[in-house]
């Protein structure tokens, strides 16, 4: 117990000194907000990798997965690499950089408001932004009940007080500067811990070769009745699997938390080496998550999964653990759990101040209002997502865990295809957008209520999200071509941004033939 608590309160101390250290630099909203968009490479690809995995992939995912689909279920990660990483900092990372610092904005409603000339679009993002994203920043809450209640035998909202105060004094000290160093430290012990537990678990079964062995012995007749197919390439459930891929690789395109971390980026050779860093931290991180629960099965013994849920499957495989690694993971599941709380509360508290109280409910707000304003909500929603943790927890409410569930399929559905077609096609159309947002939205709210009226494939809601998404990336470009052209003087001065021409280095490029 003491080998934990030391562990723990290292930890909680290296935290709030960063949040102490930059308090000075926020001195305006974009400094507090984009770190002055001057953040370098390893830090921004370690903020976006950690704001991608929490302890609902170490803890839910990880767990979930690996049951039902065995070793396939690393697919899953390397799709979360290379999908979710390496191809959104190619296809997103400059041109996101470039739009949103010519047209000024600080979060993803604000680039839909001036992308597409629509003060009503940017409330109605702000709005979607809000409902599904506290929901979703409760959820962050689960994987770490199951673990304190392991190491610690404390109460759930113990848990809760604690992640929550920590997470309040570092981001509204510090700031996205504090956060992004925070979420350096917190990378680093996470690919520590990753690496450690999944060779700890492996050893339990005799190393790899035997786990996998004993993997293929695995049968689940209520599952598949064909033989090995836990150790199998594709696992059970081939379209399920290809559901999660998609929805937690290409999702992550949409999601404000994840996308305003290309605001910062301070230069061209930043986005190679991010792209890089971030590839490796996600195959690492994630492809270990998926890896590590893929034995799951190995420890059935002392797993119940119909009474205790997903949730109890990686909890039980390290509870007999020695005290220094279970403190080691209670670190990790902490430190993945608070540094993407920290990157929601900031989206939610920015977005809900920039993008729909002021110029709405207050006119005139200066840059010192908008900063208090910003910390007061950053407060406030750690505050709300807390209780509506514990509301779940003890109250056994399954409209609020639903709720958490749709809640990436929404936002990823609404805001993907807008996106990423704002990005690189002047024809898309404000009433495409509308559409596609209400759509995204509609449809994963009826998925909470109206479930058993889906089609089967689509009552999963993680199918559902999967669904919405690729939905939209053709519904876009369709009501586009259906309705009045945008305004074009609007649309030109928006792609200026990408011809202004900059000098560089020859040993940067060699230019052409008419420069000779």
């Amino acid at each position: 117990m003491a080998t934990k608590i030391i562990l723990l309160a290292l930890f909680f101390a290296i935290t709030i000194a960063v949040g102490l250290i930059f308090r000075k630099r926020n001195t305006s909203v974009s400094s507090f907000v984009l770190g002055g968009r001057s953040v370098g490479p390893w830090l921004t690809a370690f903020a976006y990798g950690t704001s991608y995995f929490s302890a609902v992939v170490f803890v839910g995912y990880a767990g979930q997965f690996g049951w039902r689909f065995g070793i396939s279920a690393v697919w899953i990660g390397l799709g979360n690499a290379f999908i979710g990483c390496l191809l959104a900092w190619v296809v997103l990372a400059r041109r996101t950089r470039i739009l949103t610092h010519h047209l000024n904005s600080s979060t993803m409603p604000d680039f839909f408001g001036a992308r597409y000339g629509s003060k009503n679009l940017k409330i109605g993002a702000s709005l979607i932004t809000f409902v599904f994203l506290v929901p979703y920043t409760a959820s962050l809450y689960n994987g770490l009940s199951r673990l304190f209640s392991m190491a610690f035998n404390i109460d759930f909202t113990i848990c809760i007080v604690a992640m929550a105060v920590l997470t309040a004094i570092y981001v509204i000290l510090g700031g996205y500067t504090a956060t992004a160093v925070n979420d350096f430290i917190q990378g680093i012990i996470m690919l520590a811990g990753i690496i450690a537990v999944v060779v700890s678990v492996l050893r339990v079964n005799g190393g790899f070769l035997g786990s996998l062995d004993a993997l293929s012995r695995v049968t689940d007749e209520a599952t598949s009745t064909s033989p090995g197919v836990f150790a199998s390439f594709f696992g059970p459930k081939p379209l399920d699997l290809l559901g999660v891929v998609l929805l937690t690789s290409v999702g992550t395109w949409g999601l404000p938390q994840m996308v305003q971390k290309f605001y910062s980026i301070k230069s061209e050779k930043n986005i190679t080496t991010g792209t890089i860093v971030s590839t490796v931290f996600a195959v690492v991180i994630s492809g270990g998550c998926y890896f590590l629960g893929a034995f799951g099965r190995l420890f059935s013994a002392n797993i119940d999964v119909a009474k205790n849920g997903y949730d109890s499957v990686i909890p039980t495989m390290l509870s007999n653990f020695t005290p220094l690694l279970i403190g080691i993971v209670i670190v990790l599941v902490f430190a993945a759990s608070i540094s993407t709380l920290s990157a929601l509360v900031m989206a939610s508290a920015s977005t809900f101040t920039l993008d729909f109280v002021k110029g709405n409910f207050v006119k005139k707000m200066g840059d010192k209002a908008q900063l208090f304003t910003i910390r007061v909500l950053v407060a406030i929603f750690i505050l709300v997502s807390g209780v509506i943790a514990i509301v779940q927890y003890k109250g056994g409410v399954s409209f609020i865990a639903q709720l958490m569930g749709v809640s990436w399929g929404a936002l990823a559905g609404a805001f993907l295809a807008p996106f990423l077609y704002g990005l690189y096609w002047k024809r898309v159309t404000k009433q495409a957008v509308w559409v596609n947002f209400i759509f995204a939205s509609a449809f994963m709210i009826l998925n909470i209520f109206f479930r058993a009226s889906f089609p089967a494939i689509l009552q999963s809601p993680i199918n559902a999200g999967a669904f919405t998404m690729v939905f939209g990336l053709v519904l876009v470009p369709v009501v586009s071509v259906l309705t009045k052209k945008p305004d074009a003087a609007l649309v030109e001065k928006c792609f200026s941004a990408y011809d202004e021409a900059i000098a560089v280095k020859v040993a940067e490029s060699l230019g052409t033939e008419e420069q000779k």
